[in-house]
C-alpha cells in the first residue's frame, strides 16, 4: 500500500501514463485500480502489452482482458509478429478505426453516407479523444528484451504535451515528493505549471488546505 500511496501522490503532476499490461498475466487488480485513477483524474493513457516475447502468448485474449475489465474503447496501433521472428510494427488496421468513427457523430455519419474518410481526419479524432481520455492506444513490446521500446519512445515524444506549462506566467508548481540526500539534505521533487525556477532562488511555499 505504500507504493500505491506514492503513486496516487505523482500522478496529478503527470502529463500522461503508460500503463504495463503483462502479455503473460493478462489485467491484474493492481492494474485496475490505477487504471480508475488516471481516468478520474484525466490523465491520458496508453497500454503498453509488456512480456510479448514469453512463450504461450495469445494477443486476442489480452485485447479481451482489456476490454472487459478496463475499456472497450481502444485502438490496437501495431502489427505483432510472435515468434520465430519478433517484431512489431507501426500499422493501423483499417476496422481498427471502426472505435474512431463511432465515437463522432461527423465521422459515422459521412461514412454510413457512403463518403471517403481522410486519414488526416480520423488521426485528428484519434488525438482528440486520447487527449480527453475516451480512447486508448494499444502498443506492444518487451522491456527486458528491447523489442518495441523505439516505438513507444517516439509516441510518448508526439502524444504527451503538457498544455499547462507556462513559462512567462508567475511561478507556480506542486510539490509532489520530498526525500532526503546521502548527507541528509532535502531534495524537493517540482512539476511546473508556470515560471522559471534557478539555482540558489529562494521560494515561498504555500500549503494547500
Amino acid at each position: 500500500m505504500d507504493f500505491l500511496a506514492e503513486v496516487y501522490r505523482s500522478l496529478s503532476v503527470l502529463d500522461g501514463a503508460i500503463l504495463l499490461i503483462s502479455a503473460k498475466d493478462g489485467v491484474q487488480a493492481q492494474t485496475r485500480i490505477l487504471f480508475h485513477a488516471l481516468r478520474k483524474m484525466g490523465i491520458p493513457t496508453i497500454f503498453f502489452i509488456n512480456k510479448i516475447d514469453q512463450n504461450g502468448i495469445d494477443l486476442s485474449t489480452v485485447y479481451q482482458d482489456i476490454k472487459e475489465k478496463l475499456s472497450m474503447e481502444i485502438i490496437i496501433k501495431q502489427k505483432v509478429e510472435l515468434h520465430p521472428n519478433m517484431c512489431v510494427m507501426s500499422c493501423t488496421e483499417p476496422e481498427q478505426w471502426d472505435v474512431v468513427i463511432e465515437g463522432n457523430d461527423d465521422l459515422l455519419e459521412k461514412y454510413m453516407s457512403g463518403k471517403s474518410l481522410e486519414a488526416l481526419e480520423l488521426e485528428q479524432e484519434e488525438i482528440r479523444r486520447f487527449q480527453n481520455c475516451s480512447l486508448y492506444p494499444v502498443y506492444h513490446g518487451s522491456a527486458k528484451s528491447n523489442i518495441g521500446i523505439e516505438q513507444l519512445i517516439e509516441v510518448i515524444t508526439n502524444k504527451f504535451y503538457s498544455s499547462t506549462y507556462r513559462k512567462k506566467s508567475e511561478l507556480c508548481g506542486d510539490v509532489f515528493k520530498i526525500e532526503y540526500s546521502e548527507d541528509r539534505q532535502r531534495l524537493a521533487y517540482v512539476r511546473l505549471y508556470g515560471g522559471i525556477l534557478h539555482l540558489r532562488d529562494s521560494v515561498r511555499i504555500s500549503v494547500k488546505g
